[in-house]
């Protein structure tokens, strides 16, 4: 299954890109590194591409980045924002398309009643220690919660 997954995921990328190309022009989206009281991380892990992520997703239109990330932290954590978080920094995620940017949060007040059960969309999800991250952990994510959590400089680029 994950094989397979793993073989589909870039035609999938390509035709969800291809259709917000045409349907949007540019695409945006928000993703949250959520720290809770020990400074472990939220991280996601979806059904339809590999690797543990920061939850996150798109901005649909008529929507502000806050708005994006608090219905995305909902959907994926059950993760309600309880004070307004820190915008990290803009991103352009070349990997993905050349049209899109992605806005980063830091989020350390939040409410959460309880993980989501695992579904199509999010097959696992928790909070891990920094020095022990899922080993298919993606290099951006990897490279986000570096700059948050050990002051390095942020690059530009998602990578």
């Amino acid at each position: 299954m994950q094989g397979l997954r793993r073989r589909l995921e870039p035609l999938l990328r390509r035709g969800f890109h291809l259709y917000w190309r045409v349907a949007r022009g540019m695409t945006l989206g928000v993703r949250g590194v959520v720290l809770d009281g020990d400074n472990r991380v939220f991280l996601v892990r979806h059904g339809y591409v590999s690797g543990w992520h920061l939850p996150g997703g798109g901005v649909e239109v008529g929507e502000t980045f806050l708005e994006a990330l608090r219905r995305e932290l909902i959907e994926e954590g059950r993760i309600e924002l309880t004070e307004t978080p820190d915008l990290h920094g803009l991103f352009f995620n070349v990997h993905v398309s050349r049209r899109d940017h992605v806005a980063v949060y830091v989020v350390r007040r939040f409410r959460q009643d309880r993980l989501p059960a695992p579904n199509r969309e999010i097959v696992e999800c928790g909070f891990y220690d920094v020095d022990a991250l899922p080993a298919e952990t993606t290099k951006g994510t990897r490279l986000r919660i570096a700059e948050v959590l050990h002051g390095a400089a942020p690059i530009a680029t998602w990578r």
